[in-house]
């Protein structure tokens, strides 16, 4: 089944319209940085970071501390004390102010601002939002059943939902991180189409009906990947690791580290792809 055209079926809450509503804030940061210049620095990883990031964090940051004062969070430019769960069951927060830096820095628009709410190793309220296009994408799975949107630069809201996978796959994978794995895997599989994309981009248009599957092989952080699995799973879909189980959050002793992962838009593939 396509994704729906009608007005929302649910009506998001308070808290779901506040977190979009702060990460389209961080994105309006990151243009304004953008405007001025990009100046790029490496990590201590070699990843880049930019002034842009930092603003953007420091706009979350600061919604947040109005928001949910007293909900743990873990943010990609935090530092380490702020990765430390005092309860490893305790509800936390995972921030990634500008995931797709690398593409950000290249001018390519496939950026975005990512934050997620997680409860029980799951992520289950998620906003992305893509500055460039002023688009948003929710998924809250709180709620029965649970609701996914997507969010035009004028604020309507839309309802989405995943599709139902044909014989052949639309695929999905990195633009910026190809892989070995990736590319030997896209050989055993009947691909209709390949479209490399930046950041969590990518489980947003198979959330939107736009795609079947997201296989990645390589490093991820849990902040790339928690607020897209949220809208991904409340639209439908599902994100298991590479062993077909549920794929799970607070992985603190592991510095937050992702194993490799199946996002899919029609939960029924597992059953062909593990």
């Amino acid at each position: 089944m396509q994704h729906s055209d009608s007005p929302i079926s649910a009506v998001p809450d308070e808290l779901v319209i506040a977190l979009e509503a702060l990460a389209r804030r961080a994105g309006a940061a990151i243009l304004v940085v953008k405007r001025g210049g990009i100046h790029a620095e490496a990590k201590s990883d070699g990843s880049p970071v930019t002034e842009a990031d930092l603003a953007a964090n420091l706009v979350i940051l600061d919604g947040l501390s109005t928001l949910l004062p007293d909900v743990p969070l873990i943010t990609e430019e935090g530092d380490d004390g702020l990765k430390v769960l005092a309860d490893p069951d305790a509800d936390f927060l995972l921030i990634d102010p500008l995931d797709g830096t690398r593409e950000f820095v290249s001018g390519d628009p496939d950026y975005t601002v990512n934050i997620a709410y997680v409860r029980g190793g799951r992520p289950v309220v998620g906003i992305v939002h893509m500055p460039e296009t002023g688009l948003s994408w929710v998924g809250d799975s709180r709620t029965t059943p649970s609701a996914a949107w997507q969010i035009d630069h004028n604020g309507a809201w839309q309802s989405i939902q995943t599709r139902t996978s044909g014989k052949t796959l639309a695929v999905l994978t990195s633009r910026s991180h190809q892989d070995p794995d990736t590319e030997a895997f896209l050989k055993k599989v009947s691909v209709s189409e390949l479209v490399r994309r930046g950041s969590s981009l990518k489980f947003c248009l198979i959330a939107a009906g736009q795609g079947d599957l997201y296989p990645r092989f390589g490093p991820t952080m849990e902040w790339d990947t928690a607020a897209g699995d949220a809208v991904l799973t409340a639209a439908g879909g599902a994100m298991l690791d590479l062993n077909g189980q549920a794929f799970l959050y607070g992985k603190i002793s592991e510095g937050c580290r992702n194993p490799g992962f199946m996002a899919m838009g029609d939960p029924g593939l597992a059953v062909t792809l593990f």
